[in-house]
């Protein structure tokens, strides 16, 4: 069984026992979250879709990590202009594991 769920603005395709980083939840390391935000949830060839997420569906998730991704640089420039702007940043994020998918 799989679901499709949005957290943190971007869509993700879950199932039990998946490990995936996801945008920062404000939570303790080792605590159980539900993210309800459920668009879709499918097992084999039946899928059960939402307008826009499925009623009483849910997805729980054990908490394993917080970090930050790694840093990236933004490099700005004006060819003969002399504008030069260099500029790092690192997201944070939230290491989650799938426990239960309930539809």
């Amino acid at each position: 069984m799989y679901a499709v769920i949005k957290t943190g603005g971007k869509q993700y395709r879950v199932c039990v026992g998946q490990k995936l980083k996801v945008e920062q939840i404000p939570a303790d390391i080792g605590q159980e979250i539900t993210l309800d935000q459920v668009l879709s949830v499918g097992e084999g060839d039946a899928l059960k879709l939402g307008a826009p997420f499925v009623d009483g569906a849910k997805v729980t998730a054990t908490v394993l990590a917080q970090g930050r991704h790694d840093k990236i640089k933004v490099f700005k420039m004006r060819r003969r202009k002399g504008y030069r702007r260099t500029q790092g940043h690192r997201q944070n994020y939230t290491e989650i594991r799938i426990d239960a998918v309930n539809a």
